[in-house]
């Protein structure tokens, strides 16, 4: 008897998607759907799924926003949600469209609301019989309003259960199974949020300017609040230009230190030398920028970059010589370079003068007066501001070049359809390099303060280029992995073992070196010159960076961009709220890093499954007919590579799950 193939989603992604519904219905029912207005010191007036309002501030008579439109998406947000839990549970092909609807119209309520709010925030603006206290004032409420968990919980609940459903499609399982190199860090985020919630829980008191009891219902809308609140508030930095370019600021470092010590795990070393290459590489940076003839010109901020990072390489290459000569761990070698790095730091700008032997000698590094800086560099050796580099307006006017982002579409589309010519990717580069330049003078006008983001970050983006090229597209790099996963298998290829460690770390020092450009020359310290004050341990951030990250290029970027994104809505936390501070931050940090360093708590089987022609008679993934040629996501989502790295080329076969096994990795 012939047996018609099971076309359901499979068992596993019915699961999933029934927990994402059962977690989104819950929020829904049992937190707050929206806050219709804040005060700066966090307290809210929130709107519950079935019209209640709870108001936490001290603003009894304040004007709300209409509530209604907002209400009714949520409830229909729910029915769907309760649909969706319902095809879950049945394993319906259907669910994944009442997800998706059920997502999309949580997003509908959220943007009624700002609509609504913003109505408010204009009217309050042109009401002339207000004074400006009170304008602000009531300008901050209106502004600190928006979704809540519940809604927040709809649309991600919703996504989770649509993306089950359609990967009982062949092609969407093939496009979902090349992102499962993204599962460890996902769930390392959510188990260190769902952590730091309980620790905000902890130390914050639930916000009430009333002074009346809460009760029991009311004290439990206010805690589940208090943790949206903060959350909110480390993550606001994304939704305005202002913070956003602080964020950007604070990840430029990130960036660098992060590519320095995943450049080293791709090759099997751990470089834990990131902040002394750093302090080395600012050294050589303000040795040659503030001593290096003026007369130079333009030459000295070029000159200056190279410096920092021939510091930084020399500081890494010191250990990778003495592992390859004599087989010393380069942990300790680069712990150790730590140390006399920050030592020949502090020598050089500590003091005018050192005595030695008897005699006293004098030193033309430190600045006069008491604070231990350097000189300044010259205005030649600086770098410019990100602002300065892309405005193209005239006379004091702030207008924000447009023609980077019409490049990038250019390369973006030319690409592909470039793929299959000889040299395609350099025709495509140099196609939006001419998009560029002709389109450089179109822009927007911009109303921004002032903004430390330096040319450091593009020099970031060089670095990322760089570390993927080299890694994935060369034969140098082909062999440095293969010195990273079996040095004798590689040796025995006639690889030069001791030729790839020093190379390895002599390009890990220099992407760390480069990060002093962002100190000393693009003056984020507030100067231009060396100070005492540079935070150095920024290296070690980059080890959470890395293994956030994958050890991968875009990875680096997104979790260098995560931290520096957190880290400045820290400051806003602290100003907020009493018990809350910029720890929350480092705690955040340290609960990413060990959940990562576990997995995200998952089961090989799911981050890593073995080929389908390689799992044993009757295990979920046995599927003789189906092998899973290149799936494995020992490579990173959509690169097509295996746990080496290596492009094992297009992927020909279908390697999804036979029916009813969809889902089961």
């Amino acid at each position: 008897m012939t047996h018609l193939p099971d076309s359901r989603p499979s068992p596993t992604a019915a699961r999933v998607a029934l927990i994402a519904s059962g977690v989104a219905l819950a929020a829904l029912l049992l937190t707050p759907l929206a806050a219709l207005g804040r005060t700066f010191d966090g307290a809210p007036v929130l709107l519950h799924l079935f019209g209640s309002l709870h108001n936490f501030s001290a603003n009894t008579d304040v004007r709300l926003p209409p509530s209604a439109p907002t209400q009714m998406l949520g409830l229909t947000s729910f029915a769907l949600t309760l649909a969706t839990l319902f095809g879950a549970w049945k394993r319906q092909n259907w669910f994944w469209i009442t997800g998706l609807l059920a997502a999309l119209t949580s997003v509908a309520a959220v943007v009624l609301l700002g609509q609504a709010l913003g109505a408010e925030v204009a009217r309050v603006a042109a009401d002339d019989t207000l004074r400006r206290p009170v304008k602000v004032r009531l300008r901050s409420f209106y502004e600190g309003g928006g979704m809540n968990l519940g809604l927040l919980a709809s649309v991600l609940g919703g996504l989770v259960a649509a993306s089950a459903g359609l990967s009982a499609r062949p092609a969407w399982w093939e496009r979902f199974n090349r992102m499962r190199g993204l599962l460890v860090p996902v769930a390392a985020i959510a188990l260190a949020i769902a952590v730091g919630a309980v620790v905000v829980l902890l130390v914050q008191p639930p916000i009430n300017q009333t002074g009346a009891p809460l009760g029991l219902w009311g004290s439990w809308l206010a805690r589940t609040d208090l943790v949206y609140f903060v959350y909110s508030t480390l993550f606001a930095p994304v939704t305005s230009l202002n913070p956003f370019l602080d964020s950007l600021k604070l990840a430029t470092p990130l960036i660098f230190t992060g590519l320095s010590v995943a450049f080293a795990f791709r090759t099997g070393l751990f470089n834990i030398g990131a902040p002394g290459q750093l302090t080395m590489g600012a050294i050589a940076a303000m040795l040659v920028g503030v001593y290096a003839p003026a007369s130079l010109g333009w030459l000295l901020m070029p000159l200056s970059v190279i410096a920092a990072g021939a510091g930084g390489a020399l500081w890494g290459a010191i250990p990778g010589v003495l592992k390859a000569r004599f087989g010393s761990s380069e942990v300790i070698n680069t712990i150790m370079l730590n140390y006399i790095a920050a030592g020949i730091f502090v020598f050089l700008i500590g003091s005018n003068e050192f005595p030695f032997l008897g005699k006293t000698y004098s030193l033309p590094f430190k600045a006069e007066g008491y604070e231990a800086q350097s000189a300044e560099l010259h205005e030649a050796a600086r770098l410019p501001t990100l602002l300065d580099l892309l405005n193209v307006g005239k006379e004091g006017a702030t207008v924000l070049s447009l023609g980077w982002l019409f490049a990038l579409v250019a390369y973006l589309v030319a690409r592909p359809l470039l793929r299959r010519t000889r040299q395609g990717g350099w025709l495509a580069l140099g196609a939006a390099l001419l998009v560029g330049l002709l389109t450089w003078r179109i822009g927007v006008p911009i109303d921004i303060a002032g903004s430390q983001l330096n040319a450091s970050f593009l020099l970031a983006l060089v670095c990322v280029a760089l570390f993927g090229t080299l890694m994935w597209r060369t034969a140098t790099g082909y062999a440095l992995r293969a010195v990273g996963l079996s040095p004798k298998a590689a040796e025995y290829g006639g690889i030069s073992v001791a030729r790839g460690t020093i190379l390895a770390m002599t390009i890990a020092g220099m992407f760390a070196g480069l990060a002093a450009t962002h100190y000393v020359q693009g003056g984020a310290l507030d100067d231009y010159r060396l100070k005492q004050n540079m935070p150095v341990n920024v290296g070690f951030d980059g080890i959470a960076v890395a293994l956030m990250g994958q050890s991968t290029p875009a990875g680096v970027v997104a979790s260098s961009l995560l931290f520096g994104t957190i880290d400045t809505g820290g400051i806003d936390a602290d100003l907020r709220l009493d018990a809350i501070n910029k720890d929350i931050v480092t705690v955040l940090k340290a609960l990413i890093v060990l959940f990562i360093a576990a997995g995200g708590f998952l089961s090989r089987r799911v981050t890593d499954p073995p080929p389908l022609n390689l799992a044993g008679p009757g295990e979920p993934n046995a599927a003789p007919k189906l092998p899973n040629v290149g799936q494995s996501s020992r490579g990173q989502p959509g690169s097509g590579q295996g746990t080496d790295g290596i492009d094992k080329g297009p992927h020909t076969q279908d390697s999804r799950p036979s029916s009813g096994q969809q889902g089961s990795n």
